[in-house]
């Protein structure tokens, strides 16, 4: 007997919460604003210096928003953006990738450990608690955005998306879920005094590990070597956790006392510049390159092509 679904709920919200002249502005970008909050307060709240959480915060977006464009346009895109370059900064037409995200942030975190002479484990243990929640808001903002379907289902929560046909597992929830749920247990493996690098390694492994599970009900418009996109990177993420979770355990070292580092300058340009790094992500509309007028003009009336939203050829993605 075929199955049928009983879910109801239908995706009709629309992205877009503001316009600003010729660009539209939109939830899923605000998640990438809230996640940058959300590195401010929580590093502010580890008793960090007011100067260095501003060049934490900058060099961190700075480095999330160049990353994840960067692994989108040359790992999954560059059908597309080798025949357009001049769109590759156009992040107003889409196309970010998740695990650039996770790239940039990491590089991110480097640099300025570089900078102030802080231990990259110690400090990374502390900024992953903040990192699983910035990872949950933005699973929130995909979802209402309407992308990243899952498969076909049955099941009672199945999600009527935009752009596919039936009823789909809201894969994004599931995602994001996941995510926000790592933040109390990375809170939980700090507070057990964890040894260095320990908390970092257990975020890289559920992270990882649980999303290779949880992309299986995802529907990937392009496959690589026969396997979803981003599952080599799930599994490389999984690798990687569970050896730095046996090298903390073996060299058992644990982390000093939290020091504020206070950087020369004063905070006028960095408020300034963190303002900027606070609205320039509202201008992305979603994960992957899209025609804008085309895919949201039902769901945003007056939606139309212009030289900001221009057409995007739709047989190079």
């Amino acid at each position: 007997m075929p199955q049928t679904t009983i879910a109801t709920f239908t995706l009709s919200m629309d992205p877009v919460f503001a316009t600003l002249g010729p660009f539209h502005l939109w939830w899923y970008g605000l998640s990438y604003t809230l996640g940058f909050l959300g590195v401010f307060f929580w590093m502010k709240r580890q008793g960090m210096a007011t100067a260095e959480v501003y060049d934490l915060t900058l060099r961190l977006g700075a480095c999330v928003l160049i990353g994840g464009r960067l692994v989108e346009v040359f790992f999954y895109e560059w059908a597309y953006y080798s025949a357009h370059p001049w769109h590759i900064p156009a992040v107003w037409i889409g196309g970010m990738s998740t695990h650039g995200i996770l790239l940039g942030a990491t590089l991110g975190l480097l640099w300025h450990c570089r900078r102030t002479g802080r231990n990259f484990l110690d400090f990374a243990d502390v900024f992953v608690v903040v990192g699983a929640y910035i990872m949950g808001v933005g699973r929130i903002g995909n979802f209402i955005d309407g992308q990243i379907v899952g498969s076909v289902t049955s099941m009672p929560w199945g999600v009527k998306f935009p752009d596919a046909q039936g009823f789909r597992h809201p894969v994004v929830l599931y995602d994001g879920f996941k995510n926000l749920l790592l933040v109390p247990v990375l809170m939980w493996i700090r507070s057990r005094g964890a040894p260095r690098g320990v908390t970092l390694g257990a975020f890289f492994f559920s992270y990882g590990f649980l999303r290779v599970f949880i992309d299986f009900f995802r529907e990937y418009r392009t496959d690589l070597l026969g396997f979803p996109p981003g599952q080599e990177f799930n599994l490389i993420m999984t690798v990687l956790g569970i050896g730095l979770i046996w090298r903390g355990y073996r060299k058992d070292v644990h982390a000093p006392a939290a020091v504020a580092v206070e950087e020369n300058g004063s905070l006028r340009w960095r408020r300034v510049a963190f303002a900027v790094l606070l609205f320039v992500p509202t201008l992305i509309p979603s994960d992957w390159t899209q025609d804008v007028p085309e895919r949201y003009g039902a769901r945003h009336p007056g939606m139309e092509h212009s030289w900001v939203y221009p057409t995007v050829d739709s047989e190079l993605k």
